[in-house]
């Protein structure tokens, strides 16, 4: 798979999309999946570097 996806996992639903905000700055990526506690595993979250990222799902994610 050549696409790139990075993945947060945090204890909260706070956590990660601190988490997911501060990856997305630092790397310049887009959300994909704002943060989710339906994997059974805490809290996860995902992103995409925006040159990959769809051009609909380009908006701001708002925390909390």
């Amino acid at each position: 798979m050549d696409d790139v996806v990075y993945m947060v996992r945090g204890g909260s639903r706070e956590a990660c999309q601190r988490e997911l905000d501060r990856l997305c700055r630092l790397l310049d990526a887009q959300p994909t999946m704002r943060p989710s506690d339906s994997t059974g595993r805490g809290w996860v979250a995902r992103a995409v570097p925006t040159t990959k990222a769809p051009a609909d799902d380009r908006g701001p994610v708002a925390s909390g």
